[in-house]
Formats: C-alpha cells, sequence, structure tokens
C-alpha cells in the first residue's frame, strides 16, 4: 500500500447513489409519505438528493423508503429536522433541489482546501459523516472572527506554503513559530497528558483544537475511518482531532499526538481537508507533511542517539517522543537506523501485540468537562468572554457551546472547567 497524498473528490460529490448499495435505477420513481390512510407521494430522485447529502443518508427508514416501503409523515419530519432539510424542499422540483444541494457544499466546503488527504489508508471521507461537526467549528470560527478583537492575523497559516527548503529547516521553521516546548511535551508520563500539552501549546498561538467526545458533540462517527480535519481561517484555524472509528475503541494517544502534529504541518502548508491516516502502514515513502511532523516530534539528532536492537528498545523510543512504537520503528526505518528485515519483524510483534478491536464500555466524562474538551479551552474561554461582553446571549451560548447539554445554572460549572 503506498503512502502518498490523494486528491480525491469524495469530499461533497454530488450523487444519487445511497451508501450500501443504491443506485439511481435501483430507486423507484415515487417514495411515499403515510398520513393517516392518504399516501404522500414525493420524486424519488429528489428523497435521495436531500437525503443522501445528509447526516441520515444510511438511516434504515430511509433506505426502506427507496426499497418501496412507506415512510410515516411523522418519521419524515423527524429526519427532516435532524438533517436540517425544510421539509418543503423535498416537494420542489429537482433542479431546484440539486442547486440547493450545491449551494449548501460550497458553504460546507469554504473551510477545506478542494481536497482530501489521505496517509496510508483507502477510506474516504464523505462529507455528510463530518457535516454536522464541520457546520458547528464554522459557526464557532464565524463568532470570533466577528466579535473577538483580540484576535489578530495569524501568520503560522500557510508559514511553509510552497516551501522548497529541506524537511529539517521546515521542521525547524514551525517548531520556532509555535515556541514548541518538546520538553514540556515529553515531561509527562502518559501520552494522553502529554498530548493536552501539546494541545495548549497550540492554543496559544491562535490554532484551536477540538478533540472527539462521543456523546457531546453535534455528530457521531461511528464506522466512519477518519483522523481529523483542519479547517481554514486567517486568525483561527480549527482543527478536529477524532479518536478514530469510536465503535472498535479509541486511537492511543500516542498515534494522536502525531496525527495533531501532522494536522498542525498541513495548517503551515495552507492545507485545510479532511485526514485519513492509518498508522500501522509499512510503505517506506511518505509524503512531506508527514516526515515533517516525524522530524518535529522525534529529531534526527535524537534519534541517531539510539539504537534499536529489541523491541523494548523501540518502546523506550515510543515513550521519550510520546508516539506509538509503529511511529518510532517507521521514523528509524527512514532514517536507515535499521534494515528492512529488522523493520519489518519489529511491526509483526506490534501487530500481534495489538489490542483486540472490541473496546469495553468506557465512563463517561462529565458533560461540562466533556464539552471543554470537544469545544477546546481557547475556543471556550473566547465564547464566554464573548458571552459576558454581550455580543452573544446566554439561550445561544448553551445552544452553540454547550449544545443544549447542560442547564444554564451548570454554566458556572462550565467555567470553572475551563479556567
Amino acid at each position: 500500500m503506498n503512502i502518498a497524498i490523494t486528491r480525491e473528490g469524495s469530499i461533497g460529490r454530488q450523487t444519487t447513489a445511497l451508501r450500501g448499495g443504491f443506485v439511481a435505477d435501483d430507486i423507484r420513481m415515487q417514495v411515499f409519505l403515510a398520513l393517516g390512510r392518504e399516501r404522500v407521494p414525493v420524486e424519488s430522485e429528489v428523497f435521495a438528493a436531500l437525503f443522501h447529502n445528509s447526516v441520515v443518508s444510511n438511516r434504515a427508514p430511509v433506505r426502506n423508503a427507496l426499497a418501496g416501503r412507506s415512510l410515516s409523515f411523522a418519521a419524515f419530519l423527524r429526519l427532516s429536522r435532524e438533517a436540517e432539510i425544510p421539509y418543503p424542499l423535498f416537494f420542489a422540483p429537482l433542479d431546484v433541489v440539486e442547486e440547493q444541494v450545491r449551494l449548501k457544499t460550497e458553504k460546507l466546503m469554504s473551510g477545506f482546501t478542494k481536497s482530501s488527504f489521505s496517509m496510508s489508508s483507502r477510506h474516504q471521507v464523505e462529507l455528510r459523516d463530518i457535516e454536522l461537526i464541520v457546520k458547528d467549528l464554522l459557526r464557532k470560527q464565524e463568532l470570533l472572527r466577528q466579535y473577538d478583537q483580540s484576535l489578530v492575523k495569524n501568520d503560522f497559516v500557510g508559514l511553509i506554503r510552497r516551501s522548497r527548503r529541506s524537511v529539517n529547516e521546515d521542521a525547524r521553521r514551525i517548531a520556532e513559530a509555535l515556541e514548541l516546548d518538546l520538553a514540556a511535551v515529553r515531561k509527562p508520563k502518559s501520552k494522553e497528558d502529554a498530548l493536552q500539552v501539546l494541545v495548549g501549546q497550540l492554543e496559544s498561538k491562535q490554532i484551536l483544537v477540538s478533540q472527539s467526545t462521543r456523546l457531546h458533540m453535534p455528530q457521531l462517527l461511528d464506522g466512519v475511518k477518519f483522523s481529523g480535519i483542519t479547517l481554514k481561517d486567517k486568525r483561527v484555524p480549527f482543527i478536529f482531532l477524532a479518536s478514530g472509528d469510536e465503535k472498535e475503541g479509541f486511537e492511543p494517544p500516542g498515534r494522536r499526538v502525531f496525527t495533531l502534529m501532522l494536522l498542525t504541518v498541513l495548517i503551515a502548508q495552507g492545507t485545510f481537508a479532511p485526514v485519513t491516516y492509518e498508522g500501522h502502514s509499512r510503505d517506506e515513502e511518505s509524503p512531506r507533511a508527514y516526515e515533517i511532523a516525524a522530524e518535529l516530534l522525534m529529531p534526527t539528532a535524537e534519534m541517531r542517539t539510539l539504537s534499536f536492537n529489541d523491541l523494548d528498545s523501540v518502546l523506550e523510543a515510543a515513550n521519550r517522543f510520546k508516539v506509538t512504537p509503529s511511529a518510532a520503528v517507521m521514523r528509524a526505518r527512514r532514517l536507515q537506523q535499521i534494515d528492512y528485515e529488522t523493520f519489518s519483524a519489529f511491526m509483526d510483534e506490534l501487530e500481534a501485540s495489538r489490542p483486540g478491536s472490541q473496546a469495553g464500555p468506557r465512563r463517561q466524562p462529565l458533560a461540562v468537562r466533556a464539552l471543554k474538551k470537544y469545544n477546546g479551552v481557547e475556543c471556550s474561554r473566547r465564547m464566554l468572554g464573548l458571552m459576558d461582553a454581550g455580543h452573544i446571549s446566554l439561550t445561544d451560548f448553551r445552544r452553540i457551546v454547550l449544545l443544549n447539554k447542560v442547564a444554564a445554572s451548570q454554566i458556572a460549572d462550565f467555567r470553572a472547567e475551563v479556567g
């Protein structure tokens, strides 16, 4: 499997096909909505075009309706509300519907480079899979741009765009611009704590970081192979860091450390895109952004002082740099510190020692703590400032920042949690 940056058209692609095998020829001419004893017809192409480009595209009622079963009008209204589609639009002509879908996609894509960034992964990210998260982060960006007068132009955005310098030089420029303190990142015993230190350093430079919190964000990511997003803004670029396929267990913290650095490098390159990243690839080629991220976290000079004689030495290096063992092995191979046979043997051992994919039940964090993680500390503080200054109402703050997950009486608890 070749590691490469791919220019894929999966984001925002227009099609009437539905996930799971439905294509235009399979769809009946009309879908029928049951309203009492009446059957209200909706053109199938309109129904498919609207729901396909929404977060409910793979729901059983949608698929069943396209297969010829009646859908109750009440269920149809619930799906429409969840998909944020005005239900009268389902009765509009197809050309009107297609234009509305195009406009919606264009607006959502305004925060993206028109590509996706894929490394060692055959999985594609569909816009509908992350639509509500994208909308939510763009809404926060817009409010901060409009009202937060303390924000200045962020010179980090596009810092190394079209750079012809060496990987090491670009890594040095990024580290200097961020005032990156690797010693502070490595100091915590746990990689999870190291990740939060790195998040804090990025946020101090007006790079906002949102992290996946399964039940306290606008959209579930169950079954979505997805690593994160970079969202464009001249002052407050946003990073959303996913935890991996949440149905199969969270990504290990060491991989999230590397993914966060990779997303940061993409912002410096001026690339704003959904990212898919497979952490267990054995490919020896890698894109420039990956190499820069590796140099930032595992500098060549330090790597050269280490020996990789056995798996214990690999684990020690991974703990030192706060990355996964496979990332440390990939880096050692890239620097030709180990031959291919040793590299392959290490990867075999690491693959065999991986925990099972079925994760046990996890204790859910307090709502205010989970919302702090999803919004990010810096975004939370700034949004509290907007509310305190009267730029947004308490009701809007609960809706936009707290997602109506906690009562107004708990805002003080949220404020205390954010600090």
